[in-house]
């Protein structure tokens, strides 16, 4: 018989490797987390408009609000425009004008008189020059005042804040402009209609106690931008900028500001682009409403 082959029993002796920890996985959720930030802010970045980067840089640091202790606190922690030269306008679409009072370096009227009753007047452009000068005088305080209360009454309502970069307020050679203008995205009127956004009839509604103190008239404009869609036959931009304008006039008037304080209402369609250079831009579609520099006309049974 063959030789039986032998059994060969091979033993293995298994060990447990050593544990390596989880550090490495805070490490690439990390990773993970900053990676997906960064592109995050890259979309944001590529879906903004200049405009809207802008109003975003002017949030965190506007250039228009110097330090002082007359406001009343909110958003802006009682910081207020005050006499400081640099100060600028909240929001103005272009570079704003210092808000002080101009100087008056013209004197008045001269008066001579010889031998009794001859009297020579002084130059009468010079007159009308300082007649305009004190008029401008005597308004900017209360357009400072009025631009102040407007902004502190925004800033009180939660809905309008969310829109505040929508709202602009400057001093024009006109007088106060208050300017309710579109930015891409964010509509102040629903497209084609010529009523406003419930936010922005809240805004104006703030406005009318505030304009009926002051003794200024007041206009009121609408604006489309170029390009927009055409409404049904009859209705074009021309009758939908008129229609927002009264639409405004009618919400001021509803909310305490007399029809004599209106002196127009008027639709502009296209034709006066806040951006000329852009005319197609969603700026251009707004509603102005401006507070004049001229006092009201005094009524023919009262002299000057």
């Amino acid at each position: 018989m063959p030789a039986e082959s032998p059994f060969v029993i091979k033993k293995v002796k298994k060990t447990e490797h050593p544990h390596h920890g989880g550090a490495w996985k805070i490490a690439y959720a990390d990773f993970v987390t900053a990676m997906m930030a960064f592109f995050l802010l890259l979309w944001l970045i590529s879906m903004t408009t200049p405009e809207q980067k802008k109003g975003i840089a002017d949030y965190f640091a506007p250039p228009n609000v110097s330090e002082s202790n007359s406001g009343a606190g909110g958003v802006l922690a009682g910081t207020a425009l005050d006499n400081d030269n640099q100060a600028k306008l909240q929001g103005s679409p272009t570079e704003a004008k210092a808000f002080t009072a101009p100087s008056n370096d013209h004197p008045g009227p001269l008066l001579s008189v010889k031998g009794g009753s001859d009297a020579v007047m002084g130059p009468p452009d010079d007159s009308k020059s300082t007649s305009k000068v004190d008029i401008n005088s005597k308004f900017d305080q209360q357009f400072k005042a009025a631009a102040e209360s407007i902004r502190q009454a925004w800033q009180a309502m939660p809905q309008v804040t969310d829109i505040a970069q929508n709202l602009r307020i400057d001093q024009t050679k006109d007088g106060l402009n208050i300017k309710i203008m579109d930015q891409d995205g964010r509509r102040m009127f629903p497209e084609g209609s010529k009523f406003p956004v419930e936010a922005v009839r809240q805004a104006i509604s703030a406005l009318a106690p505030i304009l009926q103190k002051l003794p200024n008239q007041i206009q009121i404009s609408g604006h489309t931008a170029s390009g927009g869609k055409a409404g049904t036959a009859g209705y074009g931009p021309w009758e939908l900028s008129m229609d927002r304008a009264d639409s405004v006039r009618q919400i001021l008037g509803e909310f305490g500001l007399s029809d004599d304080h209106v002196s127009s209402v008027t639709g502009r369609s296209s034709a006066d682009p806040l951006f000329p250079n852009d005319p197609y831009l969603s700026g251009n579609e707004r509603v102005e409403i401006t507070v004049l520099y001229s006092a009201p006309p005094v009524p023919p049974n009262l002299s000057p």
